[in-house]
């Protein structure tokens, strides 16, 4: 491992106060960029999905309950398998303690995956998960949301691009299958509005993880190649 440089005292002040005044910068763009992202255009939602939850087929609008904004977590989990996703799991973990703040703001907050409920229940108790997960096996909105990509049935968009020109440039590794995203929407009464999508490292700021990783001299650690192939589910690491 290459260790950084050791100096003094008053030499490390002036080097930390020197890459502040740039995470001051940054700060105050991301702030831009979230200002940007609240005013993006927002789109009617027209197909009525319907999902199936452990007390029901509810719709997408609801999901709300009685608040006006709902985010939605795209888990992957295909119906063949018997457990989800590591890399979505890993993200489920950091947000799973976080989300009971959400309500507080007048926003909703599920995870959906393809898989049925029969196998999404077990998986959820083994991880000790609490929030609300459903299933849109019977829909097509994970085709929609760019989610589970099949050209059978014209699910060939990933990241707003096609599915062979991201794979040609080496940003996506596989035609089909399951992907993870996170995608946003507003409700006006009953009628329901997608504001925001996100996908690949679009979701690299929900990962806390990475962000406290991010500040550590070693950083995240990531293989090339597979920068997420050392996650494990949570009941998988050694002691």
């Amino acid at each position: 491992m290459n260790r950084p440089q050791i100096v003094s005292r008053d030499e490390w002040h002036s080097a930390r106060k020197t890459l502040l005044a740039k995470e001051k910068a940054v700060t105050r763009e991301r702030d831009a960029l979230a200002s940007e992202r609240r005013n993006m255009p927002m789109v009617r939602i027209e197909k009525d999905y319907i999902f199936d939850g452990p007390s029901g087929q509810p719709r997408l609008r609801d999901l709300f309950g009685t608040r006006r904004q709902l985010i939605i977590y795209h888990f992957m989990f295909d119906p063949a398998w018997d457990v989800g996703c590591p890399s979505c799991s890993h993200c489920a973990d950091n947000f799973a303690g976080s989300i009971v703040h959400l309500a507080a703001q007048d926003t909703a907050f599920v995870v959906i995956s393809r898989a049925p409920l029969a196998k999404i229940a077990p998986f959820k108790q083994r991880m000790g998960w609490t929030f609300p997960w459903l299933s849109s096996f019977n829909s097509d909105f994970n085709y929609d949301f760019q989610v589970t990509l099949d050209e059978m049935v014209g699910s060939t968009t990933h990241n707003f691009a096609s599915v062979q020109a991201l794979i040609e440039v080496g940003k996506l590794w596989t035609a089909s299958g399951e992907m993870p995203g996170v995608s946003v929407f507003l409700r006006d009464g009953d009628v329901v509005y997608l504001t925001y999508s996100a996908y690949q490292r679009g979701l690299d700021l929900l990962l806390n993880t990475y962000n406290y990783l991010d500040l550590t001299p070693i950083g995240r650690q990531d293989s090339e190649g597979n920068p997420q192939g050392w996650i494990r589910h949570h009941d998988l690491y050694a002691a």
